[in-house]
């Protein structure tokens, strides 16, 4: 997954409390690798960097849903093995914890940082079914958009379809990767944690290492309709960086090299008055 590979020390130390002994080797060996080194960018595409910020580990992105206001403090959205905190254990909802988080604002070209932003709470973050994490801004959309130029990026309330052309945009590496999505996937397993209704997408995105939490973007509306979040690394069934796909019958693939994203329309949903998460009934993410 968990694509945390460029984390801190300090991270994977959090993140030992929450994973079990087995995986624990196997993170602690991921986070004693070197760096990968930084893809050639791709060709630019109608996708650009906009909205996008940089995290010390991971990518992410400036979202706002349907009823999302400009006065409303603004929200960026990555994943949920990405908290400073460490990766929540299956089962586990991370609901209005404080956070001074910082974020890096990329400007449309991916070239110029325009300023750091800081988050005052984690507004909600989960491992299971999905894997997001939302943080709350100390400034507003309009605030943003009035210092810097940057309006967020829109996220989509419905589901998307498989074929639909994407764009997964990585604010740590200042890369967007293009390909379409392959097929939704019923059950995506990895280590302790399964996800439901994952999006594969074709070959030709070869995310890496510090691209978990970008938003996967429907290249013609421009829309987020996923977040980036794993790929099967060494062909490994259903373990850490090895995710498996499982059919409604239960049966397992394993396909090495091939990357995935989990679908963002449930928080759009889940996005309420003042852009809180209203888990609700209305509501399809998990609850603590």
């Amino acid at each position: 997954m968990t694509r945390r590979r460029l984390a801190a020390a300090a991270l994977a130390a959090a993140s030992a409390a929450a994973l079990g002994a087995g995986t624990l080797a196997t993170a602690s060996a991921a986070q004693a690798a070197p760096a990968p080194a930084a893809p050639a960018p791709h060709e630019r595409a109608e996708v650009d960097f906009t909205g996008i910020v940089a995290l010390s580990n991971c990518s992410g992105s400036i979202v706002r849903g349907p009823r999302s206001r400009d006065t409303d403090a603004a929200l960026v959205m990555t994943n949920g093995h990405c908290l400073e905190t460490g990766m929540p254990g299956a089962g586990e909802v991370v609901v209005d914890q404080p956070s001074s988080r910082t974020f890096t604002l990329l400007d449309r070209t991916g070239t110029k940082e325009l300023g750091t932003l800081r988050a005052t709470r984690i507004e909600y973050a989960t491992m299971t079914d999905t894997d997001v994490a939302v943080y709350r801004l100390d400034t507003t959309y309009a605030a943003i958009r009035a210092r810097h130029g940057v309006p967020a990026l829109r996220l989509s309330a419905a589901r998307p379809q498989d074929g639909t052309p994407i764009r997964v945009v990585s604010g740590y590496w200042k890369t967007i990767y293009s390909c379409k999505i392959d097929e939704t996937v019923h059950r995506l397993r990895e280590a302790e944690w399964t996800w439901k209704n994952s999006l594969r997408y074709t070959p030709e995105c070869q995310t890496i290492g510090g691209t978990s939490g970008s938003p996967v973007v429907d290249a013609r509306t421009r829309h987020v309709v996923g977040v980036n979040n794993t790929g099967n690394e060494d062909g490994e069934r259903c373990t850490l960086n090895n995710p498996c796909e499982v059919d409604r019958r239960g049966n397992v693939t394993v396909r090495q090299g091939i990357n995935y994203g989990q679908q963002t329309y449930q928080l759009a949903r889940c996005l309420g008055k003042g852009n809180d998460v209203v888990l609700d009934r209305k509501c399809a993410l998990p609850r603590p």
